[in-house]
């Protein structure tokens, strides 16, 4: 017996059309043994909340939501339902109005958002009480916003800039138009070092911030010439408009050349390579897979034990890779208290498995039964989710 899993990085969205099959996606958590799920934003974010409350009350059947709202970019934004703002106002009504829908952390993304504004945002929001978790727009460091309470970095590739001895240069000759992002990219994953690393991640460390690395996504699209995924099985419980979504990431990776092809491996083999640096500085690593629309056949509620089999592969024993999920998931919020082990007086979300994890990581996906705030799912119960949610998508 383990305590439910945590996924720390999904998406709800596509817009009002796919409401329905974006509800349709907390079963397959379920069944797969996700009790507990941190959207990160995108558009529909009322219904987020609306099913927030009603799984709360026990009025719908899914994992635990914990949602940004809308996250903070700039003006223009290229993602729809953020909240754009344009200056130290506009940012504190964003601020204000994620405080009365009572959104449980914080995102901002740079696509818009100017450095400067990001980095105040950062430190507005943890004033506030806030967690902050966001991309790094690529003139600021991770350091640098890690000191105004950063409380996760998300996606490992801000890993790698920020182990690059070259990173102020790097930054300053992008900002001087001597480098275009493609070629600082190159430069800093050629510069990268991994004593130096090491101290940086000691850094963040030791300010609290962690890191949620969402590599099986990396992994989808750096091999997506050997396997381009249309035969997948989960396939058959993904609704027709979500795996839609999924074309404009695809699409662009298939345009690649065959020296592209050998690069984006490289870097992913350099991404996983950064897990054993990461656990000697002792931060946190939690997992999350960016689940959702758009991001192409990370399949909610599967992908979480394909994220905690890659960890394993890099580095981490099984018990560490568990515990990124079912300690660090928790212990972001401040919940350990309530979850994280199994033991008197805690939230009744537990999987019951046929074999040990912690002998092998992917003991995970053979669940006996799951049981979600104290209600027993036995393994026919969570098959028939399965086998609902493939029917409702004919």
């Amino acid at each position: 017996m383990i305590p439910g899993l945590w996924d720390m990085h999904v998406h709800f969205g596509g817009g009002d059309t796919l409401i329905s099959e974006n509800k349709n996606l907390l079963p397959l958590y379920i069944a797969n043994g996700v009790t507990s799920v941190r959207d990160c934003s995108a558009d529909i974010s009322p219904s987020v909340f609306h099913w927030k409350a009603e799984i709360e009350k026990g009025l719908l059947l899914g994992p635990n939501i914990f949602s940004s709202g809308p996250k903070i970019e700039g003006k223009n934004s290229i993602w729809p339902g953020d909240q754009e703002i344009a200056d130290e106002t506009e940012l504190e009504m964003a601020l204000d109005s994620l405080e009365r829908v009572e959104a449980d952390f914080v995102k901002i993304t740079d696509n818009a958002l100017s450095p400067e504004l990001f980095e105040t945002a950062v430190k507005r929001a943890h004033q506030r009480g806030f967690k902050v978790s966001g991309h790094i727009p690529f003139g600021l460091k991770a350091t640098d916003l890690s000191k105004e309470g950063l409380s996760t970095v998300e996606h490992m590739s801000y890993m790698v800039k920020a182990g690059s001895p070259g990173e102020t240069s790097i930054i300053e000759k992008v900002n001087a138009k001597q480098l275009d992002y493609n070629a600082a990219t190159r430069e800093l994953y050629d510069s990268f070092d991994s004593e130096y690393a090491l101290s940086v991640y000691e850094e963040l460390k030791s300010n609290n911030t962690a890191v949620v690395p969402t590599l099986i996504g990396n992994h989808i699209i750096s091999y997506i010439d050997e396997n381009d995924h249309k035969g997948d099985p989960e396939l058959k419980y993904i609704g027709k408009g979500l795996v839609k979504t999924y074309d404009w990431r695809v699409e662009r990776a298939n345009k690649a050349t065959e020296k592209e092809i050998i690069e984006r491996k490289k870097r992913y083999e350099k991404l996983t390579s950064l897990i054993p640096i990461i656990k000697s500085s002792k931060m946190d690593i939690i997992a999350g897979t960016d689940a959702g629309f758009l991001n192409s056949y990370i399949y909610p509620g599967f992908a979480l034990h394909d994220e905690m089999k890659i960890f394993v592969d890099g580095g981490l024993t099984p018990l560490e890779a568990l515990q990124t999920s079912v300690v660090n998931g928790p212990k972001f919020f401040g919940l350990l208290d309530k979850y994280g082990s199994v033991e008197a007086g805690k939230k009744a979300d537990l999987l019951l498995l046929n074999s040990n994890p912690l002998l092998n990581i992917e003991a995970t996906k053979d669940l006996f039964a799951l049981i979600r705030a104290g209600k027993i799912l036995t393994k026919a119960e969570l098959d028939l989710l399965l086998e609902g949610l493939a029917e409702a998508k004919q």
